[in-house]
């Protein structure tokens, strides 16, 4: 059973996979958004062809917790998934991952241009790590 993790994003979708057991995150992609539906049918390809149980997508609240515009798109893209996909779709709140995931390239000394290219990933990789350290069964 795996859980797919993603930040969505209006250019970009990053991807993140669980381990079979579901104790790991690792980031998988990033999904550059291009004609309406083809992010989704890439998506639709990732769950068949991993095995994926469930999906988990960033829900960008505002800090006094209250959903934004960003949060509404979120969530229509998490519908339309639902609707496309016969798995439980979840939402996770996303608050600060992204300024998280940069924190950690910076550390590690990552390139401004390599950070770009991976920001996205890592932040669907931390979505979905969070969420999986919250619900784990005991």
């Amino acid at each position: 059973m795996r859980v797919m993790g993603l930040d969505y994003g209006d250019k970009t979708i990053g991807v993140a996979l669980s381990d079979e057991l579901g104790w790991t995150a690792q980031g998988l992609e990033v999904i550059h958004r291009g004609k309406p539906g083809e992010d989704i049918e890439r998506l639709v390809l990732l769950v068949q062809t991993y095995g994926v149980t469930e999906i988990v997508v960033g829900l960008p609240k505002n800090m006094n917790n209250t959903i934004g515009p960003r949060g509404e798109l979120a969530i229509a893209f998490a519908k339309q998934l639902e609707e496309r996909l016969s798995i439980p779709i979840r939402l996770w709140d996303e608050r600060l991952t992204t300024v998280a995931a940069t924190r950690t390239l910076l550390e590690a000394d990552v390139s401004r241009k390599k950070r770009k290219q991976v920001i996205d990933k890592m932040a669907a990789q931390l979505i979905l790590q969070g969420y999986m350290d919250a619900n784990m069964k005991r």
